[in-house]
């Protein structure tokens, strides 16, 4: 039985620590990807670059994968950058309903004016209601959009073809550092 508990405890670590690191492997994947995503939305749309350099704080979600048929859907993983720091990790779920077809990947970006909408953020129940839209990003393209209640949101299509016209909701959540 002394030896026993030795033993139990070293599987408990070794399978906490497989865990953690299985789980630092995709985080480590979601950023990477991040990265090359805010590089490719400033080469695509220079004018993001004062929202970079200004907002309180900003969420990239580099792969979200959408898709539907009357009823759809969304998800993606992305980081949360504060000071131009990451503070964790981002989960992204939408389902709406309505006139849609089609599926899309696409590149999401959620900019927060004040660290008042960055706190809210990270306290888990941020959400948006069908009332948000986002600004669609084109190639070369320059835009004005302007924060509403704090947040501005960009979208790029990376690929797929989706019409809709729908609605629905997203829901995040967040898991800091």
């Amino acid at each position: 039985m002394k030896t026993l508990k030795p033993i139990m405890l070293m599987l408990v670590i070794g399978l906490l620590t497989f865990s953690m690191s299985a789980q630092n492997k995709k985080d480590k994947k979601v950023i990477k990807d991040a990265e090359a995503a805010k590089e490719l939305l400033l080469k695509e749309s220079p004018s993001l670059k004062k929202y970079f350099n200004t907002a309180a704080g900003y969420v990239i979600f580099p792969n979200v994968g959408k898709g539907g048929f009357i009823v759809g859907g969304a998800s993606g993983n992305g980081v949360l950058y504060q000071g131009g720091k990451k503070q964790g990790m981002a989960g992204v779920k939408e389902l709406n309903i309505g006139l849609q077809a089609g599926g899309q990947a696409l590149i999401e970006v959620i900019f927060f004016e004040t660290s008042k909408e960055v706190k809210h953020f990270k306290e888990g129940n941020f959400a948006f209601d069908a009332g948000v839209s986002a600004v669609a990003l084109k190639s070369g393209e320059t835009f004005d959009a302007k924060y509403d209640d704090g947040v501005a949101v960009f979208t790029h299509t990376k690929g797929g073809l989706m019409a809709e016209a729908s609605v629905g909701g997203q829901k995040f959540d967040f898991k800091a550092f």
